[in-house]
């Protein structure tokens, strides 16, 4: 069940702690628009003064101390929360969107083509690498193929990932560099399209993309250090104070960690790395850099694929695909013993599932290997592990995410681009257990909010928007995508502040405005506990503050 993760510390009081300023630390007074603190006992305040980093009093603006040796800020009307973190995301990914070819918001096929058109002119050499685009919204309402791809940008050599990441088109060129053709053999846990008389469509689905690795361009270190800059520059203007960061490459975690040493972190970072690398950090064992700017405790495992892409695994086949029922993308024999082995070591274990049988097995696998190894062996009390993405669970297997308990890591804004064709790939009953964040919270779990960007944008006010409104951003809903789902708003403040909190073991410093805690601050021009619930996309980030430090101030 969920847990009682406030602290005992009082609002309005000084704060006296012999934790050492920060290296990031400013001396701040906030005041001018309702601070929401996110503490049940006393939710809002008019004034929040942070020193050395820390908050040292919340309260009342005739109660507060002077203040001389603070720096102002008038909030000017906008609203101030506990710093938002982005509970699951792609950093890197979130960079290179900025650094490559983006059809995000493309809406139709000739639209991105049209981009790959004018980005092929603007860049005469070399492959072409973009992401973004997705077909269930285009009137073509198919997959790109790599005759799209020709015709867009003659003999060039083409990679273009669809948003969710787990499939990929190739041109024509790619294909034949890569040596893929009719008698190739799709991989364990991957899909190659192919047309009628057997030829590869160019689109290649989860495991398959690995064939093509061998022509993605690789990235040198200034290069991969820009990436970051400009994700974390992306995600400052957003308004997050800090993201967990999914299938952390593991070669990039020092880098990141000079970065915050070099003041060039301005958010917190809860590295996940890729499992591939599962055994060189449990070697290690979690690590902590730059005064928990940078943290590393964490390992990403794939169970399935995406629903877009017909990879998420079902217990029963697609509705409107009776011939699959997905892929999955790890076995049992393989997870299990670095899942225990992860009990022993205090790893975190996050495990990607979305379909229905992809969230039992991953459950099961748990439940499996709690009980295999001895607690006296554990060492932590509480490992906190989680499924990423639990999109689609059988109502029957809810009993998982309490019992054990599992942390549930869910992203609001996958519920919105989904609506549209969810209901054709699972058909009406399987909705029952699909995005369900009520349910689980009903049920005493801790879900977590995030975004999962670069597959979506990355906004925190849409997936605000989204876990209250249960609609797309045109306000639609349909009728059949199980309006009851929503949460209230308080709810959806946790899910970006205090649970995430939790998942990463900082409950105790993160996630609510109280004395003692990090001056992590977000504040936007609209009060999302408030204002209409079609307003909330229509907001932005005008104030983004951590450890008392202000990283991002709109004009």
């Amino acid at each position: 069940m969920i847990r009682t993760l406030m602290t005992a510390l009082p609002l309005a009081a000084a704060l006296t702690l012999a934790a050492a300023p920060t290296a990031h630390a400013q001396n701040l007074l906030i005041r001018g628009g309702t601070i929401h603190t996110g503490v049940e006992s006393q939710p809002t305040a008019e004034v929040v003064v942070v020193r050395d980093g820390r908050i040292a009093y919340v309260g009342a603006a005739n109660g507060a101390p002077s203040a001389e040796g603070l720096e102002l800020v008038d909030l000017k009307g906008a609203a101030l929360f506990p710093g938002f973190t982005d509970g699951h995301a792609h950093l890197d990914g979130v960079g290179w969107r900025e650094m490559t070819l983006n059809l995000e918001g493309s809406a139709s096929v000739v639209e991105a083509m049209a981009r790959l058109t004018a980005w092929a002119e603007a860049h005469p050499e070399g492959v072409i690498v973009g992401r973004g685009w997705i077909e269930t919204h285009w009137p073509e309402k198919r997959f790109l193929t790599a005759a799209d791809l020709d015709a867009a940008a003659p003999g060039r050599a083409v990679l273009l990932s669809r948003a969710d990441g787990h499939a990929l088109v190739a041109s024509g060129a790619a294909l034949a560099a890569a040596g893929i053709e009719a008698t190739t053999e799709a991989p364990s846990g991957g899909e190659i399209l192919r047309d009628a008389a057997g030829r590869p469509t160019g689109l290649l689905v989860d495991a398959a993309q690995a064939l093509v690795d061998p022509l993605t361009p690789q990235a040198d270190a200034a290069a991969t250090r820009a990436a970051y800059r400009a994700g974390f520059d992306v995600y400052a203007r957003y308004g997050w104070t800090g993201v967990h960061f999914m299938s952390a490459p593991w070669k990039d975690v020092p880098l990141l960690e000079a970065m915050a040493r070099e003041g060039e972190a301005p958010l917190r970072v809860y590295n996940s790395i890729d499992m591939g690398d599962a055994r060189a950090l449990m070697a290690g064992g979690p690590r902590e850099a730059a005064d928990g700017r940078i943290i590393t405790r964490a390992i990403k495992f794939y169970a399935d694929g995406a629903l877009g892409s017909r990879g998420a695994r079902l217990f029963e086949p697609y509705a409107d695909r009776p011939d699959t029922r997905g892929l999955m993308l790890s076995a049992r024999e393989d997870v299990l013993p670095l899942y225990e082995e992860a009990l022993r070591t205090g790893v975190q274990i996050a495990t990607h599932a979305i379909g229905d049988q992809g969230n039992h097995d991953v459950a099961a696998w748990y439940e499996e290997a709690l009980r295999a190894v001895p607690k006296s062996e554990w060492k932590l009390a509480d490992p906190r592990w989680r499924i990423e993405h639990a999109q689609i669970i059988r109502p029957r297997d809810y009993h998982y995410f309490d019992e054990l308990p599992i942390i549930a890591s869910m992203q609001p804004s996958h519920a919105i681009g989904d609506l549209h064709f969810a209901a054709d790939r699972l058909g009406d009953a399987r909705l029952d257990g699909a995005y369900a964040w009520r349910t689980l919270v009903d049920r005493g779990v801790i879900v977590v909010g995030g975004s999962d960007a670069p597959v979506e944008r990355g906004d925190p006010l849409i997936e605000f928007y989204a876990a209250v409104a249960r609609r797309d951003l045109n306000g639609f809903q349909g009728p059949d995508w199980r309006p009851i789902e929503a949460v209230d708003r308080a709810t959806a403040l946790k899910m970006f502040t205090l649970w995430p909190a939790y998942a990463s073991f900082r409950e105790a410093e993160l996630g609510t405005i109280e004395v003692g805690k990090r001056g992590d601050f977000t504040a936007f021009d609209i009060d999302l506990m408030t204002v209409p619930a079609a307003e909330i996309p229509k907001g932005r980030a005008v104030l983004t503050v951590v450890d008392g430090r202000i990283v991002h101030r709109a004009d």
